[in-house]
C-alpha cells in the first residue's frame, strides 16, 4: 500500500487493521471446538501481533505537527471519489493503541471461561478489533462509515450467541438503535460528498464553507449516530441491556472501545466540519451531558445488578466526555480525550472484576455477595482499587481527565463547572456503596465462604489494567503530549469559523 509520507517504511495502519482480522478469519477457517487450546493460543498470537504493529505508530509519532501521519492512500472506488485513505493524528492515535491493548486483555480473560464455540468467540473479537481500528484511522468518509457500521455485526453476534437469558432482545435492541441512528449520517455524508465536488475526503470536508442552515442540519444528522453510540441521554437505554446480557468480553469491548466511536465522531466530523452549528448548539449538548452526569449517576446509585451499575456509570462518565468537547477550550477537549482513554482502562477492569465473580457464583446481584475480602483478598484489593479509580481518586487515571474537564467547565461557566464536579460525589457514592456491600462485612452466604481467590491468569489480566490505570494517573504526560498540537489546531479551526 503506497504511503503519502516518506517516514513510512511499512503500512503500519493497514497492518494494525488487518492483522487481527486475518487471524480471526484463519481461526474461523481452522479452529474447531475439539482443539480449543490451539484456537486460544492462535487468538493470543493474533492479539499480541495486532498490538505490536501499533507500537511504531507511537514511537514514530511527531508531536510537533497537527497533520495526519502514517498516511496511506489507494484507489478504491475512485470514479466516485472513494479512496482507501488512512492516517492518524494526536486525537486518534491513542484509540488505535487502546483498541489493540484491550483485545489482548479480552482474549486472556476468556481463556478458561469460554468453553463453547471457542473459535467463533475469539474470531469475533479479533475481527471486531480490526474494524474498530479502521474507524479511528479512516480519512475517507465512506471508508469510515463502512468500518463504523461493520463493527455492529461481530458485537451483535457476541451478545446474541454468548450472552445471558435475554441476549436476543438485547442484541436486536443494540443493533437497531445504532443502525437507525447512523442512517441520517449517511445522508449527511452524501450531501458533503456532493458539496465537495465528488470526494469523500474528510480533510477536504473540513474546509467546506457551509451556511448556517446547512451546518445545523448536517450537525443534527451526524449527531443522531454519534449520540446513540456514546450513548447520550435520552438515547442511552440500549446500553444497560446490552451490558447485562453480553458476556464479560463483550461488556469490556463495548465500554472500553465501542462507546468511544461516537465520541470520536464528534471530534473528527461535527466540530471541524460544522463548527458554527457546533458552537450555536453547544448549550443543548452541554445540557444533555449534565443530565447524563447527574441524573444517570443517581440512577446508578440504586442499581442492584453490578453490571447494570457499571453500565450506568459508563453513561455518566461519557457525559463528561461530550461536555468537555463542547466547551471549546484546551482543558475541556484534552480532558475529555484523556477521560476516554482512562475510561477504557477502568471500565474494562470493572467489568473484568464482575466477570471473575460471575464465573464463580453465576450471579451479578449485589445482595448475593458480602465479605468477599475474607476469601478473595487479592481480588478484593484490585476491585477496590478500580472502584476508587472509577470514583476519580487522585493518582489514578480516572482523576486526570475529570479534573481537566472540570477546569475547562469552570473556565466556560462557573455553574456548569460546579454541576460537573458533583459527578465526583455521585461516582464515589455508587462505586464505594457497591464495594461496601460486595467486598466488606461479614460473610452472609455459603457460596461466598467457598470462593477461591483469583488465579495467575486472572491476576495477570487485572494487573495489566491496574498498571495502566496507575501509570496514567501518576504520569499522564505521555498521553497528553501526543494530543496537544492536534487539539490546538482543532480549537483554532472552530475559533476562526466564529470570526
Amino acid at each position: 500500500m503506497a504511503s503519502d509520507m516518506a517516514q513510512n517504511t511499512l503500512p503500519w495502519l493497514t497492518l494494525a487493521i488487518f492483522t487481527p482480522i486475518v487471524f480471526g478469519l484463519v481461526i474461523l477457517a481452522l479452529g474447531r471446538d475439539r482443539s480449543p487450546n490451539f484456537v486460544r493460543v492462535l487468538a493470543l498470537i493474533g492479539a499480541i501481533a495486532g498490538l505490536l504493529v501499533t507500537i511504531p505508530l507511537y514511537t514514530g509519532f511527531d508531536t510537533a505537527t497537527a497533520s495526519m501521519q502514517f498516511v496511506e492512500k489507494a484507489a478504491w472506488i475512485a470514479d466516485y471519489g472513494v479512496f482507501y485513505h488512512l492516517g492518524v493524528d494526536g486525537i486518534s492515535l491513542w484509540f488505535v493503541l487502546l483498541t489493540a491493548f484491550i483485545t489482548v486483555i479480552v482474549v486472556l480473560a476468556a481463556w478458561e471461561v469460554i468453553q463453547d464455540r471457542v473459535a467463533q468467540y475469539m474470531a469475533a473479537f479479533l475481527i471486531l478489533s480490526g474494524l474498530m481500528i479502521g474507524v479511528f484511522a479512516s480519512l475517507d468518509g465512506l471508508l469510515f462509515y463502512v468500518f463504523f457500521e461493520a463493527t455492529l455485526i461481530p458485537m451483535y453476534i457476541i451478545i446474541g450467541v454468548w450472552g445471558g437469558p435475554n441476549r436476543v432482545y438485547a442484541a436486536i435492541k443494540f443493533f437497531l438503535y445504532t443502525l437507525l441512528g447512523s442512517l441520517l449520517t449517511l445522508v449527511a455524508f452524501i450531501y458533503m460528498w456532493s458539496s465537495a465536488g465528488g470526494t469523500f475526503d474528510i480533510l477536504t470536508w473540513h474546509t467546506l464553507p457551509f451556511g448556517m442552515t446547512e451546518q445545523v442540519l448536517l450537525f443534527l444528522a451526524m449527531f443522531m449516530a454519534f449520540a446513540v453510540k456514546v450513548p447520550m441521554w435520552p438515547v442511552h437505554t440500549w446500553l444497560p441491556d446490552a451490558h447485562v446480557e453480553a458476556p464479560t468480553g463483550g461488556s469490556v469491548v463495548l465500554a472500553a472501545i465501542m462507546l468511544k466511536l461516537g465520541a470520536y465522531g464528534f471530534l473528527r466530523f461535527s466540530l471541524p466540519i460544522v463548527p458554527d452549528a457546533s458552537v450555536v448548539l453547544a448549550p443543548i449538548v452541554i445540557g444533555l451531558s449534565l443530565v447524563a452526569v447527574i441524573y444517570i449517576g443517581l440512577v446508578a446509585l440504586v442499581q442492584e445488578d453490578m453490571k447494570k451499575l457499571v453500565a450506568y456509570s459508563s453513561i455518566a462518565h461519557m457525559g463528561f466526555v461530550t461536555l468537555g468537547f463542547f466547551i471549546f477550550n484546551t482543558a475541556g477537549v484534552e480532558g475529555a480525550i484523556v477521560q476516554m482513554v482512562s475510561h477504557g482502562f477502568v471500565s474494562a477492569a470493572m467489568f473484568l472484576c464482575i466477570g471473575v465473580l460471575y464465573d464463580r457464583v453465576h450471579s451479578r446481584q449485589i445482595a448475593d455477595y458480602g465479605g468477599v475480602i475474607n476469601t478473595m483478598p487479592k481480588f478484593a484489593t484490585l476491585f477496590v482499587f478500580f472502584a476508587m479509580a472509577n470514583s476519580g481518586l487522585p493518582a489514578t487515571s480516572g482523576f486526570v481527565g475529570e479534573f481537566y474537564v472540570i477546569l475547562g467547565a469552570v473556565q466556560y461557566n462557573f455553574w456548569v463547572g460546579l454541576l460537573t464536579a458533583t459527578s465526583l460525589i455521585l461516582a464515589a457514592s455508587y462505586s464505594l456503596w457497591m464495594v461496601k456491600r460486595v467486598v466488606f462485612g461479614e460473610i452472609k452466604h455459603q457460596h461466598v465462604r467457598e470462593l477461591t481467590d483469583i488465579n495467575g491468569r486472572e491476576f495477570f489480566v487485572l494487573g495489566l489494567a491496574a498498571i495502566a490505570v496507575l501509570f496514567m494517573g501518576i504520569y499522564p504526560e505521555p498521553f497528553t503530549a501526543v494530543m496537544h498540537t492536534s487539539v490546538d489546531a482543532l480549537l483554532k479551526h472552530v475559533a476562526i469559523s466564529k470570526l
